[in-house]
């Protein structure tokens, strides 16, 4: 049997279609093992470009959303960010605060405090998950660029200094769902001044 001549997989999504498709024309591999490789192929392209439809589809209405191009304006917050929060959050003026906003997320420690003493546990985990999610994966890409440049606002790069990337992360998505309820209220813009030296007060 011919041995494979298909290299050790680099690892990611966007090199799986390659790998696939060399699985497929290597004659070292099993022809039975190699046709299913190729059907494999034909399925990944066309979720694909499935996905590309729906995405297109996402951009077309973020665009064409007031609110969710304010919001995009957040750092860490994408069109794809902005436009759950605007379709998924339920009426922003139900919440009398930016803080409960957050805590209806599920982005504010459990409270464990007893005789006096303060001590705050994981996050409540509460709300909708999916946008809790998307929310922190956007914290945690600022987090990572801070970190690694120490670039950033002063107030994240002072986080960084008492708390892990995980848990600065987390306090990062908090103040992430504060200023969107803030945006999504008052009908303000994103100002990075203002907001940074109100974070930095809070911090």
């Amino acid at each position: 049997m011919r041995r494979s001549s298909v290299e050790p997989w680099p690892g990611g999504l966007d090199k799986l279609a390659a790998l696939l498709a060399a699985i497929s024309r290597d004659e070292g591999v099993p022809a039975l093992a190699r046709e299913l490789f190729a059907m494999l192929a034909r399925q990944y392209e066309q979720v694909q470009d499935e996905l590309r439809t729906i995405e297109a589809k996402l951009l077309a209405w973020h665009r064409a959303n007031a609110l969710s191009r304010r919001l995009a304006q957040i750092p860490g917050v994408g069109p794809v960010t902005a436009a759950a929060l605007v379709m998924k959050a339920p009426d922003p003026n139900a919440f009398r605060s930016g803080r409960l906003f957050a805590a209806w997320l599920g982005l504010t420690p459990k409270d464990h405090s007893t005789a006096g003493k303060t001590r705050l546990g994981k996050i409540t985990r509460a709300g909708d998950e999916r946008l809790r999610q998307l929310l922190v994966v956007g914290a945690t890409s600022l987090v990572k660029m801070a970190k690694a440049k120490d670039r950033g606002p002063r107030w994240l790069i002072e986080l960084l200094k008492r708390k892990t990337p995980k848990l600065a992360a987390v306090a990062l998505a908090n103040k992430m769902a504060r200023i969107a309820w803030k945006l999504m209220t008052t009908g303000e813009s994103y100002d990075s001044a203002r907001i940074d030296a109100q974070m930095a007060v809070a911090a």
